[in-house]
């Protein structure tokens, strides 16, 4: 094919790229003022994001994986009667529902640019029907951008909900979707389908890698930071991913996760 041809059909793919990811954007928007979870995913699925995944630097991904594979494998084996204590005291704290809680996010996109979802595992930190009355409360919203933060949600389970969002300790159960590969223990947050459908084509360059249990954002400011603050620290991270980077947000993060700082 002529150089010309070329360009040219690489335009035309990228036009198609761009306005598939803006039509995503454009349903969410005539959806209303509130879009559930369940809603976004239907419309993600299958759709093109306008992103490319970067799968460059090989070799730092290679050892990023090992060292996400060992760690949260070890963790795992680690933090199991913990585990089990503490789902005893939520099940008692909220009788009747499980311990553990699973919820759609988005992940790293396809090579082909088309969304990755995948179920994220969580302590339950709010009351069963927390998702049914997200929408009620959307009028409260303390957060810019398409996430949603509360100082006082009503949701919460009282005391050990509060103390287990505040060190993240909820977030513990992801070192399984590390273990499997869905996820990294360093990268952007995942975000979830009602976010994701709402994002900008910038926003969008967040899923050109694999979401992290813990990042930037965690580090540097958790809820103090609003949507946009998080976007630019992600993509500088994207930037400037290394190991070094890495190590020095795990060690942030612990001790992000001790003091409880910037919770909400």
């Amino acid at each position: 094919m002529e150089p010309t041809m070329m360009t040219m059909a690489q335009g035309a793919r990228e036009t198609r790229t761009a306005a598939t990811a803006n039509s995503v954007t454009a349903a969410a928007g005539a959806a209303g003022d509130y879009l559930t979870n369940e809603e976004a995913y239907k419309m993600l699925r299958g759709a093109n994001s306008g992103v490319k995944p970067e799968l460059g630097h090989r070799l730092y991904r290679v050892v990023k994986r090992t060292v996400d594979i060992v760690a949260a494998g070890g963790a795992l084996v680690l933090l199991f009667i913990p585990g089990v204590i503490l789902s005893v005291v939520i099940c008692i704290k909220s009788p009747g529902a499980s311990p553990l809680y699973s919820q759609w996010r988005v992940g790293r996109v396809r090579k082909d640019g088309t969304f990755y979802l995948f179920k994220i595992y969580k302590f339950r930190s709010m009351v069963p029907n927390a998702d049914q009355m997200l929408k009620d409360l959307q009028a409260q919203n303390e957060a810019t951008g398409p996430m949603f933060k509360m100082k006082h949600d009503p949701r919460i389970i009282p005391g050990v909900g509060n103390f287990i969002r505040k060190h993240s300790i909820d977030e513990l159960p992801q070192l399984i979707n590390v273990f499997l590969g869905q996820m990294n223990l360093i990268g952007p947050r995942p975000g979830l389908p009602r976010e994701v459908a709402l994002y900008s084509e910038h926003d969008m360059k967040r899923l050109a890698v694999k979401p992290g249990c813990s990042g930037p954002w965690q580090v540097m400011g958790r809820s103090y930071l609003g949507f946009n603050e998080m976007v630019e620290l992600d993509l500088d991270y994207i930037e400037n991913r290394s190991l070094r980077q890495d190590l020095r947000l795990i060690f942030g993060t612990l001790k992000t996760m001790f003091s409880g700082e910037g919770a909400v």
